[in-house]
C-alpha cells in the first residue's frame, strides 16, 4: 500500500465522524433520522475532494475520479433531500420502527448507527483513494472502462428516479404500482444502477496498484441492496401498501437486473 494510504484514510474517517455527529444532533432536534441518508450520500463528495487535493497521484486521474464521485454524490444527495423535505416532518418508516424497537435507548443507539454509517462511508471510499494515490501517468483501459460504466449507471439511475417521480406526480396513479419505462423491466432499476455505479468505481480502481482489493465495495453494496436495507424492506412495504397488484408485479418482473418480463412482455 502507498505510504499515505492510512494517513489519508484516517483523515477522512475523522472528518466523517465529526460530520455524522453533527448530523445526529440535527436529527435529534428535528426528530427525523432520515437525514442520515442525505448526509451519507453527500459525504462522499468532500472525502473524494480530500483525496484529490492531498494524494500524490497523477493529477488527471485524481481529479477525474473525484469529479465522478462528486457528481454522483451530489445528484443522489439532492434527490434524497427533496424526497425527505416532501415528507417532513414525518420520519421514514425504517427509522420510526427502529425508535420503537430501541425504546428509551433510541437516541444513544441512533448515534451509534450514525457512526456506523460514517465507518461504512470511509470503507467504501477506498477505490477513490487508491486511484488518487497512483503516480503512473496516462489513463489505463480499466480506468476508461470505469468511466464508461459510470456514465451508463448514472444515466440509468437518473432516468429511473425521474420516471418514478413523474408516475407518482400523477394523482391518477395514487396507490398504484409504477410499471412504466425501466420499471417495466425491473422492480428496482434505481437500485441496480446504484450498484452499477460502485462496479464502475471498482473497475476504475483496477487501473491502480492494489485496486483489486476494493472488490469488496460493489460486493458489499450488492449485499446491502439485495439482503438488508434495499429490496427486502422496500418489497415488504410495497406488498403491505399495494397488495395483489404488487404481488402480480413480483411474479412477472425481475427484482434487480432489468430484463424481459415473464411471458415475453
Amino acid at each position: 500500500m502507498p505510504a499515505d494510504f492510512l494517513k489519508l484514510l484516517l483523515a477522512a474517517w475523522v472528518f466523517v465522524v465529526v460530520m455524522m455527529a453533527v448530523v445526529w444532533w440535527i436529527s435529534y432536534r428535528i426528530r427525523n433520522a432520515g437525514i442520515v441518508d442525505i448526509a451519507w450520500s453527500l459525504g462522499f463528495a468532500p472525502v473524494a475532494l480530500l483525496y484529490a487535493g492531498f494524494a500524490g497521484g497523477f493529477a488527471l486521474r485524481r481529479w477525474l475520479i473525484a469529479g465522478m464521485v462528486m457528481f454522483w454524490s451530489l445528484r443522489l444527495g439532492i434527490h434524497l433531500l427533496i424526497r425527505v423535505k416532501q415528507h417532513h416532518p414525518e420520519e421514514d418508516r425504517r427509522y420510526h420502527a427502529l425508535r420503537n424497537e430501541w425504546g428509551a435507548n433510541a437516541e444513544r443507539k441512533m448515534f451509534g448507527f450514525f457512526q456506523l454509517q460514517a465507518l461504512l462511508l470511509v470503507a467504501l471510499s477506498v477505490p477513490f483513494l487508491l486511484a488518487s494515490l497512483n503516480p503512473r501517468e496516462g489513463m489505463s483501459v480499466a480506468e476508461l472502462a470505469g468511466v464508461a460504466i459510470w456514465l451508463v449507471a448514472l444515466a440509468g439511475e437518473s432516468v429511473a428516479d425521474h420516471q418514478l417521480k413523474a408516475f407518482k406526480a400523477d394523482p391518477a396513479n395514487r396507490g398504484r404500482v409504477c410499471q412504466t419505462g425501466l420499471w417495466h423491466y425491473s422492480r428496482h432499476p434505481n437500485y441496480f444502477f446504484e450498484w452499477l455505479v460502485w462496479a464502475a468505481f471498482f473497475v476504475f480502481a483496477l487501473g491502480s496498484p492494489w485496486g483489486w482489493v476494493s472488490l469488496y465495495c460493489p460486493a458489499l453494496m450488492l449485499f446491502f441492496l439485495l439482503k438488508v436495507t434495499g429490496i427486502p424492506m422496500t418489497e415488504e412495504l410495497s406488498v403491505k401498501n399495494r397488495g395483489e397488484e404488487y404481488r402480480a408485479y413480483q411474479r412477472t418482473t425481475s427484482a434487480f437486473v432489468p430484463w424481459f418480463r415473464k411471458g415475453g412482455q
